[in-house]
């Protein structure tokens, strides 16, 4: 059998397909593969640890000449996200019904699914498609993790007070550790670089799995149209500002594509703005299922529209211009 054939001729197939299989086992036999030990632990829960070991040999492969290049890459894509999710939710609240609620969806949805982006999506489209700097920007986006951002344009709006602990500088130096340690122990040792530069693409399938066993096709169906079209306007609006942006300032447009994404922590974000503001409380509960169809519709659609994209670079010229 031609596995690995097959699933290059897919439109990002190697992260895809084991993501929609993954999620398809854990909408219908969600307990198959949660029998414990290595089993559990390599399919189930080991997206972190399998996500932590791509950073660092990401890390690796970076010379320390282009950090500053990393941390570009990871500041404009961190601020356009942010700048494109706050100005669709403001559009939001601003032509809202007598409901509270824009084409059926809540304004605290928008910003909370627009302005978090799923970093393991990142990683794994980036993978197949980016370079080493490209992955390490990482290390800023995952500051757009949780509630912080959130409250920071519900802040601007004037909709409420700025609360503090929303931001973890602990966590944030936890996601930026292994980078650090990899491009460390990989500009010391050309070798050394050179041996974990080959386990680099093998990681992929694997935590694409680990992450599509996160995902349940039920939120598709309880968040409704609003939920579903929340996600597609995501992909669009985020997505395709991050290519195009990218595109226009020289680097790999894919990359900044890569950021259309909706994060499962996401979900918890209205739960943690009604802690700080009662206020919400309303709108809390339509928002989170709206959140999580968000989470699903990106995961599945993103990289569909990437691999096209790919196919559209390559008859262009390649994406070798980018990614040498």
């Amino acid at each position: 059998m031609r596995i690995k054939a097959t699933l290059d001729k897919i439109p990002g197939g190697m992260m895809v397909v084991p993501l929609l299989l993954a999620a398809t086992i854990n909408t219908f036999f969600p307990s198959a593969l949660r029998i414990g030990g290595f089993t559990e632990s390599l399919f189930v829960t080991g997206a972190n640890t399998l996500i932590a070991l791509f950073l660092f040999i990401a890390g690796a492969q970076i010379s320390v000449k282009n950090v500053g290049v990393s941390l570009g890459k990871g500041a404009t894509l961190l601020g356009l996200k942010w700048v494109v999710g706050a100005a669709v939710g403001l559009i939001g609240y601003l032509l809202a019904d007598s409901n509270g609620l824009f084409i059926g969806m809540a304004p605290l949805a928008i910003i909370a699914a627009m302005t978090n982006s799923n970093g393991g999506m990142y990683m794994a489209l980036v993978g197949q498609y980016g370079k080493e700097d490209d992955k390490a920007a990482y290390s800023l986006l995952a500051l757009n993790d949780g509630p912080f951002l959130t409250m920071v344009a519900l802040s601007i709006f004037g909709t409420m007070g700025f609360v503090d602990g929303m931001f973890s500088a602990k966590s944030f130096i936890a996601v930026l550790l292994p980078i650090v340690i990899g491009m460390i122990l990989g500009n010391l040792d050309p070798e050394l670089k050179a041996f974990l530069t080959k386990g680099s693409d093998m990681l992929i399938p694997f935590f694409a799995f680990a992450l599509g066993m996160g995902i349940n096709f039920t939120a598709i169906i309880e968040g409704g149209l609003a939920g579903i079209l929340l996600g597609v306007i995501t992909v669009i609006f985020t997505g395709g500002s991050g290519y195009l942006l990218f595109k226009w300032i020289g680097w790999n447009p894919l990359v900044g594509a890569a950021e259309g994404t909706t994060a499962g922590n996401a979900v918890a974000t209205p739960a943690a703005i009604v802690a700080a503001n009662a206020s919400f409380a309303q709108y809390a509960d339509l928002a989170t299922v709206q959140i999580a169809a968000s989470v699903v519709t990106t995961a599945i659609l993103l990289p569909i529209v990437m691999g096209f994209l790919a196919k559209r670079l390559e008859k262009k010229g390649g994406l070798a211009k980018y990614n040498h």
